[in-house]
């Protein structure tokens, strides 16, 4: 169960909330409270139709910690048991532990050293297809049930955001 203070304080913050980037913080300082220290990046699926059938390209909309992971960072997946899970059934992916994470990430090795050890990521949808993700990594070895659900309510609060920033910028 969500705390009722970090629920009331999201809820006014988000409701006078003018742009994306102040609603995303809002959304990080409900997730640090609820979660610990982490960190929380939001990418755009911007795979063209023009690009290649087996791979899929990510454009990183926002960033808690921009100098590690910038925005509007891109790169290419493959597919793999990952991104058709995450991206094309548009399923909730968990990772958990190095090993897990090392299988999944090009980029490991800096997540590592941010002391970063599980990932959720979560698939946002418009009309039943994934056009974004919402990715919280954590210092904790593995998620517990309630730290899982609470990310997927955090990202269900942002995607109405990002789905405007989306269209604004015409990502597609």
């Amino acid at each position: 169960m969500l705390p009722v203070a970090i629920c009331e304080r999201l809820c006014d913050a988000l409701s006078r909330a003018v742009a994306l980037d102040a609603a995303l913080w809002h959304i990080e300082a409900a997730r640090q409270e609820l979660l610990g220290p982490g960190l929380l990046t939001v990418n755009l699926n911007a795979t063209a139709p023009d690009d290649p059938p087996d791979e899929v390209q990510l454009q990183r909309l926002w960033s808690s910690d921009p100098q590690a992971y910038p925005v509007a960072g891109r790169k290419r997946k493959t597919l793999t048991p990952w991104t058709r899970q995450l991206l094309l059934r548009a399923e909730v992916f968990v990772g958990e532990g190095e090993a897990a994470l090392a299988d999944v990430f090009d980029d490991h090795a800096l997540i590592a050293a941010l002391g970063l050890r599980a990932v959720v990521n979560v698939p946002l949808l418009e009309n039943g297809r994934c056009v974004a993700t919402f990715n919280v990594l954590g210092t904790r070895p593995c998620w517990e049930p309630r730290e899982i659900a609470a990310v997927r309510l955090l990202a269900l609060l942002a995607t109405p955001w990002v789905l405007q920033k989306r269209g604004e910028a015409r990502f597609r």
